[in-house]
């Protein structure tokens, strides 16, 4: 039998402050809280990824099995931090960067309550533990056991390493658009935008924001640089992502 919603996060409520959870019905009016929520606990799971030792992949794969499952249940049935870590453990198995159940609980732990030993090993860790494990299957049955993803870094590698053999490279050097463009990506797993567009139209949205911040200009020819690099994507498909990112900025700027 499947355990309930409120055994499955019981474990949690004493690693989580009460600030930090979700209570009570969603209604319409409550869409920009649930957003808001979800935005926090993907920078949960980023954090959680780099304390953790994640690449960056795993880490983007933790954040869509997390959207992928609040797709398709409502955020006041399941505690978003448990799925969060479970979303962790599940990912490092997709992606072959296995993590201890342990090692996310305890790092869990501090990011809630800095400055805090590592639990114990006592009925409150295991029951926490199990709680990790019991989710990771329900994750698993709400997605259908489909897990794996194309993410948008493999073509953001390609269009970066295109781009930079057209342009100067000591003007290159000037202007940190690769590094900008890799954080640009990251941010998108902020929000559900990271799989509501194509990997390729993130990738190429990114770089063309980047190139624009820093002025960056590049040939002119029949096709646009972007035209040449993603066959298929169009103007309006770069300004919908760019959209949404700067949604999820002006997110970011109310969660603080």
């Amino acid at each position: 039998m499947e355990p309930g919603p409120s055994s499955r996060s019981s474990a949690i409520r004493d690693l989580v402050p009460a600030a930090g959870r979700s209570s009570g019905p969603v209604g319409e009016a409550d869409i920009s809280r649930d957003m808001k929520t979800h935005f926090r606990v993907c920078r949960f799971i980023m954090e959680a990824g780099v304390k953790l030792g994640m690449r960056s992949v795993p880490v983007a794969t933790a954040c869509v099995l997390y959207h992928n499952f609040f797709k398709r249940v409502s955020l006041s049935v399941y505690e978003p931090y448990l799925v969060a870590m479970s979303c962790l453990y599940l990912a490092g198995k997709v992606e072959e960067q296995h993590i201890r159940t342990r090692d996310i609980i305890n790092v869990s732990h501090r990011y809630f309550n800095s400055g805090s030993p590592p639990l114990e090993c006592d009925k409150e860790f295991w029951d926490l533990r199990d709680s990790v494990v019991q989710c990771e299957l329900l994750i698993l049955r709400q997605l259908n056991f489909q897990v794996s993803f194309e993410h948008p870094h493999k073509y953001l590698l390609h269009y970066v390493m295109s781009v930079k053999s057209l342009v100067n490279r000591h003007a290159w050097s000037r202007c940190p658009v690769a590094e900008t463009s890799w954080a640009l990506l990251r941010d998108c797993y902020h929000g559900s935008m990271c799989i509501r567009h194509m990997p390729q139209h993130i990738a190429i949205a990114t770089l063309y924001l980047a190139l624009n911040s820093y002025g960056v200009e590049l040939p002119v020819g029949e096709k646009r640089w972007w035209q040449v690099l993603c066959e298929g994507v169009t103007k309006v498909d770069i300004d919908a992502v760019i959209s949404d990112l700067l949604q999820l900025y002006d997110m970011e700027a109310k969660c603080i």
